[in-house]
């Protein structure tokens, strides 16, 4: 299978914060490849770079052949841009909003009417076209802004965040959006701080965090990676001493470690279950308030915990 993108050492600074740190990767043609870091880890300024809005400091990306430093123009008509920030007119229509955005790429006539349909029906607003968007969910109109990216038939397209701020059934209804054009054949760059979604869409995934590509591959590759381990996470108030319990914590023999975030005590163990009793058991000892316990086996987010020490939303 061919790549469609080619990411080479790029790297974005402003002034002296380096947001994109000399990262390199690949997306086939077809597949789902996914970003998935906390905020501020560098996923919206590589998808700037990469739909050439922001010029990289250093290094480049070739998207089918074409560089987005040196043919920016061929670039932009192969891709299509799914911002986290919603691009609409809340006084037009999603009609309107698609005829505005499909004149901005050129599109013009029965050809551009005909492709609106087309949106419409994928993006699930046909029998709603004709209503202002102020009138619209948050969810529909994050299912207008996919619309738009989707209008000149890209190659290749680029979600950053697209499922921020909006209730669970607009969610689940955006993540089957994702899957059936990826179905039909769109290739997809999905950013999202969400393990769940990475787990669920990616065909690979790419974990960054401080602007560095930290880990790459499937998801069974990157879960080998913390080897057979669980992790029993402890659920607490963040206004107890929880460096004080994980100190205790790590006297225990099959500990392998413990990590402290605002609301929870991470403990990474060979296996949980046998651990559950003395663990409590210290935590009661220390009048530690547990809110709930959660073993989690091998995921995406414990490989993140166990390449950087803390958190994905931390």
């Amino acid at each position: 299978m061919n790549s469609i993108l080619l990411v080479q050492n790029l790297v974005k600074k402003y002034g002296n914060l380096t947001a994109v740190n000399d990262i390199s990767f690949n997306i086939l043609e077809g597949e789902i490849f996914s970003l998935l870091g906390p905020n501020g880890a560098g996923k919206t300024t590589t998808i700037s770079v990469l739909s050439t809005l922001y010029a990289p400091t250093a290094g480049d990306a070739l998207i089918d052949g074409h560089s987005v430093t040196r043919e920016p123009y061929k670039v932009r008509s192969l891709i299509g841009v799914v911002p986290q920030e919603l691009a609409l007119y809340d006084d037009l229509t999603a009609r309107e909003n698609l005829v505005f955005w499909g004149q901005m790429y050129g599109l013009s006539g029965k050809a551009l009417a005909t492709r609106v349909d087309e949106v419409l029906q994928q993006i699930g607003l046909a029998d709603r076209a004709g209503n202002r968007i102020k009138t619209y969910s948050g969810g529909m109109k994050r299912r207008v802004n996919i619309g738009v990216g989707l209008l000149h038939k890209p190659r290749l397209l680029f979600m950053d965040e697209p499922t921020v701020g909006i209730d669970p059934q607009s969610r689940r209804a955006i993540l089957d959006s994702v899957k059936e054009l990826n179905r039909q054949g769109m290739t997809v760059l999905y950013t999202t701080h969400y393990m769940e979604e990475a787990q669920e869409l990616s065909d690979r995934v790419g974990i960054i965090d401080h602007g560095r590509l930290i880990a790459l591959g499937t998801q069974a590759e990157l879960t080998r990676q913390v080897g057979e381990t669980d992790t029993l996470v402890l659920h607490n108030d963040e206004f107890q001493d929880s460096e004080a319990l994980a100190a205790r914590l790590r006297t225990i023999p099959t500990v392998q470690q413990v990590i402290v975030t605002d609301h929870t005590v991470s403990i990474i163990t060979a296996e949980a279950e046998e651990i559950i009793a003395p663990v409590i058991s210290v935590a009661n000892e220390m009048n530690f308030k547990i809110h709930s316990v959660e073993i989690q086996e091998p995921n995406l987010e414990a490989v993140f915990l166990h390449l950087t020490g803390r958190a994905l939303r931390d």
